[in-house]
């Protein structure tokens, strides 16, 4: 048991919870005097100013009028512990004094255990006169299986060891406090005067705590007066993954940073790119002067390469902590990437940088697509990373990881930066000894061009072959009344339901099982309550298969009564409610909950419920679990290069166990390199509160004759590692047990540090790595000296269980043949096929859209209007100012001209007849051609064709009239010389005044005086005008050539122009008749002629 003095700000420098987050006092005590609800007096409510080196004191005094008549306490609010006892607490001061017992501190360094930092931030807050014998110690923090209440009869500044003094009680997961029980348990030395007011307080407080997701809740003191409560000190953490619950109670929480560590705004800004982001991108910068910046992928590993660094004497050199996981997109790699360079190339070191760009084997992550974005970035710092001389190590695997490789190479080669790239063949951290030059850099032959190599087996399909000591991994299936949790989890004969529409995660399942050569899948049906029952296909080795997808999880239950099973996929938000549906079904035994970020009371309900029924739960925050030759959750274990390069298509004798799902992955790696195999593997997940624990599934290897030996990779943080410590002396686990717990690095820095886990925090010293590694090695497990060899310590481990004949390896038998998929395939380079059609104005693929090359951004910055766009994706190109502004005002002008004409009528008759949108507009828009409004690209033709043949006007208008055909573009119906089409002169004056040519405008106007002459309204009107004055704009306008621009022409664009403005007022026309409530139209009879045929009136 932790002690809780220690909880509320680690004096030892350890990390923070990732979900559990400090929060400033100022911040606790408004939550506490808005939301809780007693019969208690709290007094001093909202009574709290904050000082910071900016602060007005005149306006401070307005704002805060009883700052100039009550004495006052002053303190720094910044997370910093035993604050009196330290000196920093002014007390029963005016405010001059404390203004003066600021000076020597505001904005001045200090030190705390062993962190420097500035004191910048003070809360000052209402003096409260008291006795001793009225301070109190209250604290509320969560367990696994509950919330401790500790109450101490005296508080204050030497309240000591509480953890050893107070009187604790237990609230249990969903079960609720009472007074009584307050008073009983915790109060027994108090007055019986204060006795009803504290425990009203207590009761009111421990509401408020789960109410708004508390996780851990201090005040010392507590002062009780007779005029009532006082909360003068206060320490907090909150569920920082509950937002989504409390974001209206807690409005935007601003956490700050441990005491001794700056807040930078580059750490805000990846905090912004994670929180946009479905993938994890952390950072946390340690020393912006340190020669050694890490890019590692993964939770665990980031916190193995951590240990590393400072195992090789690195830790005064480490400039930062972080990691990048969850499959980010290219975009999003790039965007973390050149933060971390531009940060390691501010500053030159005497001798010389080194960036570590390491990770485990990825489980689902394409490494290629995550390297290209690290890759743009390193192109674009190229010359910076040569004269700060940084010199880029490489260790990745997981998914296309050769050809992530490869491009990593390559860069190096043409940009000089020295890249020295390695794969799986190298452990995962050998790359930290040679980058601090503790080992040889190794010239390593090429790696393996593609995940195919893999895939290609030459010895032929083996679908009748099972390894001999697969087939006596039964799974005996627990009768539900029993509900016990049962020893084998899974077999050959498992059925799941996945929940959640993770078509590539089950079809990774059903390759998995038809390498191990399974009769039937193992993946029975889907649940996905956003679309109705449906069948999903999937490939089972060559053929196409359909899996049932359902709706409600209860269909799905009662159509596959064999199911034991659920992988559950759901968001964190959804997560909760569906596992507590699941466990409704007394059928399923195990449960996999793959989301991260559930808030911890959520599954602490969960557990309880899952105890209750004897169902084990793997996860939250996990990738699953593998069961070699048997089963796999969703994405364990990676593609199928990964599974056939780790043998974990049959069992082997070794078992482990691991809160990382990527650190699983290279568990699997080592393990199949210095053994026969994995027998199973659970990544129990990284939060505070796995679902199953690592004891959980020891003692299942123990039990499992197969097992021959156990491999646990721990962690900093909780005390699970000690139950295996008891169980190897008690003798209940007598198989070797081989243990490492990461996060040794923890007590070498001087300030907290968020490690990649939520779970991954000592809260004393007992749960720290150093001290649950040396407790391991005591009672008799294997422990190595660093990570470096763990691989090591497992082979010799092994090597002797053979010696002895405890493992007998079993014949190697090759696996059958799985057909690629066609989009990896293609995603690997490995065929090509003829695009069904091709595009050139726009790309949506990237993280930003792109107009003909230009990303939606720069539109918007350039501020080129509705013509430029048109201009980038019609003509793509980016037009002159007064070509945009053309096409805008053509827009404008042929906008609409009335209800009489065909097109509008036309959709105003649609209208009224009920009809949609589209097909009102669509209506009128088939009106549009030669007769009405199509004329500008017949116009345009007609004549640019006269004008560059050389005829004049007068030739043009005879050999037309000769023709008998129209010259488009000439005549109006209404207007004419006398009486002038005003939108006509508006473009006409525009054109004249912005156009560097006009000649075939000019050569119109000319046959326009000719046409004028002989009938006014035979004018150039505006379809006509705007054909003639866009081939002018086209072929002057300087962006396109003679040919280009006749070709637009000739294609339809200019009739473009007319169907797009004209959109705008059959729209508007629609619009008009739907909010006139206009009925359906009928057309008069006396506007009809009826005629009987012609030879009938004959």
């Amino acid at each position: 048991m932790f002690s809780p003095a220690s909880v509320g700000l680690s004096a030892v420098g350890l990390c923070p919870l990732m979900s559990a987050k400090a929060i400033s006092e100022q911040t606790g005590k408004e939550f506490l005097y808005k939301y809780i609800c007693t019969s208690a007096a709290v007094q001093n409510r909202f009574r709290y100013a904050n000082v910071t080196a900016e602060t007005d004191f005149e306006r401070l005094a307005r704002e805060h009028p009883w700052l100039l008549t009550e004495r006052l306490v002053v303190k720094p609010d910044q997370l910093i512990k035993r604050r009196g006892k330290l000196g920093l607490v002014g007390v029963n001061l005016d405010l001059n004094g404390v203004r003066e017992w600021l000076k020597p501190r505001l904005m001045k360094e200090t030190t705390v255990g062993k962190a420097k930092g500035v004191l910048k931030n003070f809360l000052i807050e209402p003096f409260v006169a008291h006795k001793q014998e009225e301070e109190f110690y209250v604290c509320i923090y969560a367990t696994r299986e509950g919330d401790y209440v500790l109450f101490h009869h005296e508080g204050g500044v030497d309240v000591g060891d509480v953890d050893a003094k107070a009187k604790k009680l237990l609230i249990r997961v969903d079960e609720k406090i009472s007074e009584e029980s307050v008073k009983k348990e915790l109060l027994t030395h108090v007055p019986n005067d204060k006795k009803p007011v504290l425990a009203s307080f207590i009761v009111g407080l421990f509401n408020l705590y789960e109410d708004l997701f508390f996780t851990y809740l201090e005040i010392n003191p507590l002062v009780v007066t007779k005029d009532g409560v006082y909360v003068l000190d206060m320490a907090a953490k909150i569920d920082a993954t509950a937002d989504y619950i409390c974001k209206a109670k807690w409005g935007d929480v601003e956490f700050p940073p441990p005491f001794g560590r700056e807040a930078y705004p580059e750490e805000a800004y990846i905090a912004d790119l994670d929180a946009k982001s479905g993938a994890s991108l952390k950072l946390t910068l340690l020393n912006p002067r340190g020669r050694i910046w890490t890019m590692v992928a993964g939770g665990g590993a980031s916190v193995v390469y951590s240990d590393t660094i400072c195992d090789l004497g690195g830790v005064d050199e480490l400039a930062n902590y972080g990691e990048y996981s969850g499959a980010p997109s290219e975009q999003q790699t790039y965007d973390y990437a050149k933060t971390i360079l531009s940060l390691m190339t501010r500053e030159k070191h005497r001798d010389g940088k080194v960036l570590i760009i390491g990770g485990s084997i990825a489980n689902f992550t394409n490494v290629a697509a995550t390297f290209k974005g690290i890759v743009r970035a390193i192109r674009d710092y190229q010359v910076p990373l040569k004269e700060h001389e940084v010199t880029i190590f490489v260790r990745r695997g997981g998914p296309n990881y050769q050809e992530g490789l490869r491009v990593m190479g390559e860069v190096g080669k043409t940009t000089g930066i020295p890249i020295h790239v390695f794969g799986t063949e190298t452990h995962m951290t050998a790359i930290v000894g040679m980058a601090l030059g503790h080992r040889p850099i190794p010239n390593l032959p090429p790696v393996a061009a593609h995940t195919a190599n893999f895939l290609l087996n030459s010895s032929g399909s083996c679908r009748d072959v099972v390894p001999a000591h697969c087939a006596v991994l039964l799974h005996h299936r627990v009768p539900p009344a029993l509900w016990t949790k049962a020893t084998s989890l899974f077999s050959k004969h498992t059925k799941a339901i996945v929940w959640g529409m993770q078509t590539r995660a089950v079809q990774g399942m059903m390759d998995f099982d038809y390498v191990c050569s399974r009769d039937e899948p193992s993946v029975a049906a889907m649940v996905y309550p956003f679309t109705g029952d449906h069948k999903q296909k999937f490939y089972w080795g060559h053929k196409e298969i359909l899996v049932p997808v359902y709706k409600n999880m209860s269909d799905a239950m009662k159509k596959h009564p064999d199911v034991d099973v659920l992988i559950s996929f759901a968001s964190l938000r959804s997560a909760f409610d569906s596992t507590m549906e699941t466990m409704q079904y007394p059928q399923i035994r195990t449960i996999a909950i793959i989301a991260e970020g559930i808030p911890e009371a959520h599954t602490r309900k969960i557990i309880k419920a899952a105890d209750a029924k004897g169902v084990t739960i793997i996860g939250p925050a996990t990738v699953g679990g593998i069961k070699p030759g048997c089963f796999k959750i969703g994405n364990t274990g990676g593609m199928l290069d990964n599974i056939l390069a780790s043998k974990l298509y049959r069992p082997g004798s070794v078992a482990y166990v691991s809160r990382s799902g990527g650190m699983s992955n290279e568990l699997n790696n080592i393990i199949s390199r210095t053994t026969d195999g994995v027998f199973e593997g659970v990544a129990i997940g990284g939060d505070r509160y796995p679902g199953s624990v690592f004891t959980d599934h020891v003692l299942r290897y123990q039990d499992t004759p197969g097992v021959k030996m156990i491999v646990v990779l721990g962690e900093i943080g909780g005390t699970e590692e000690y139950k295996i410590c008891e169980a190897i002396k008690k003798g209940r686990i007598t198989k070797p047990v081989v243990c490492w717990c990461i996060g040794t690095c923890a007590t070498m820095f001087s300030s907290e540090v968020q490690f990649g886990h939520a779970g991954a925090c000592a809260n004393q010293a007992s749960e720290t790595a150093v001290a649950k590694n040396s407790a391991l090695k005591e009672a008799g497990a294997f422990v190595p000296k660093s990570f470096d060899e763990l691989g090591d310590i497992i082979s010799s481990v092994y090597d002797d269980l053979v010696a002895k004949g405890v493992i007998q390896p079993a014949e190697e038998m090759p696996p059958p043949t799985v057909p690629m998929d066609y989009s990896w395939a293609r995603e690997l380079g490995l065929i090509r096929k003829p695009a069904s059609f091709m595009t050139s104005i726009c790309d949506e693929r990237g993280q930003e859209l792109i107009y003909a090359g230009m990303p939606i951004t720069e539109v918007f910055k350039s501020e080129i209007g509705l013509g430029g766009t048109l201009g980038l994706l019609w003509f793509q190109r980016r037009l002159p100012r007064y070509a945009c502004q053309f096409i805008e005002m053509c827009l404008m002008v042929t906008a609409d001209h009335g209800p009489a004409v065909s097109g509008a009528h036309n959709t105003i008759v649609c209208a009224r007849a009920g009809k949609d949108l589209i097909s009102s507009l669509t209506s009128g828009l088939l009106t549009i051609g030669d007769r009405f409004g199509g004329a500008l690209d017949a116009a345009a033709k007609q004549f640019s064709k006269a004008f560059d043949s050389g005829m004049l006007p007068m030739e043009f208008v005879n050999k037309m009239k000769k023709d008998g055909k129209l010259i488009m573009g000439i005549g109006h119906r209404v207007k004419s010389i006398n009486n002038p089409d005003m939108r006509v002169q508006i473009l006409k004056d525009f054109v004249k005044q912005h156009f560097p040519s006009t000649q075939l405008l000019d050569y119109a106007l000319d046959v326009e005086k000719i046409t004028t002459s002989k009938k006014p309204n035979l004018i150039l009107n505006v379809d006509g005008f705007i054909g003639v004055a866009f081939v002018d704009l086209l072929r002057t306008c300087g962006g396109f050539t003679r040919d280009e621009a006749d070709e637009f022409v000739e294609i339809g664009a200019l009739n473009g122009i007319f169907v797009l403005g004209r959109s705008m007022g059959f729209i508007g026309h629609y619009l008009d008749q739907k909010r006139l409530k206009q009925g359906l139209y009928r057309h008069p009879w006396d506007d009809i002629s009826y005629v009987l045929p012609e030879h009938m009136s004959m």
